[in-house]
């Protein structure tokens, strides 16, 4: 199996000079193909300045997540503004600026993305404790000196390993990513 990365672009903002020197620059405003909300835990709109989970809707919004209907069922809900359509729950917390520019904020849940990948970091962590000897996990996500982000896993275990003894029991030998 081959691991490819498959991006789906839902905001776009043009920098400039100006925007060279704000703190926090913001991640844009929807394509013209995309509708984008702010929902709160209640999946009521949140109003412009008030933090939500952004969503979105319309071209490119996959139909859902491959053999886990639990998944899809929670992240892609139906849509309240088009009977038979879906909007996508991201797990990202933004909200709406008075110029209509959105502002990510962080993430409402424990995934992270690391290069372009979305992981769960939960999920990393099961992966690790399915192995024999191993008692307790957790997973991080940790940037370098570069600043570049990593996944760090801590771990008990009955009794000594190598690292490398880890890495092959995570990773099958038939999956090699690109």
């Amino acid at each position: 199996m081959v691991l490819r990365r498959r991006y789906v672009y839902a905001t776009r903002y043009t920098t400039s000079l100006e925007t060279a020197a704000l703190t926090h620059v913001p991640i844009g405003k929807p394509y013209a193909n995309v509708q984008v909300w702010m929902m709160d835990s209640a999946s009521q709109v949140s109003p412009v300045g008030v933090p939500g989970e952004l969503c979105i809707a319309g071209e490119g919004v996959a139909r859902g997540y491959f053999n886990q209907p639990d998944l899809t069922a929670e992240k892609f809900i139906p849509h309240p503004y088009k009977p038979g359509a879906r909007i996508y729950r991201t797990g990202d917390l933004a909200r709406w600026l008075p110029d209509g520019n959105i502002e990510y904020l962080g993430r409402i849940d424990h995934q992270v993305k690391i290069r372009g990948y979305r992981i769960e970091l939960g999920e990393v962590e099961a992966q690790i404790l399915k192995v024999p000897s191993v008692q307790e996990a957790v997973v991080l996500a940790l940037a370098d000196a570069t600043g570049s982000t990593q996944l760090c896993a801590y771990f008990v275990a009955e009794e000594g390993f190598a690292a490398n003894v880890l890495r092959e029991a995570l990773v099958p030998a038939n999956c090699q990513a690109t």
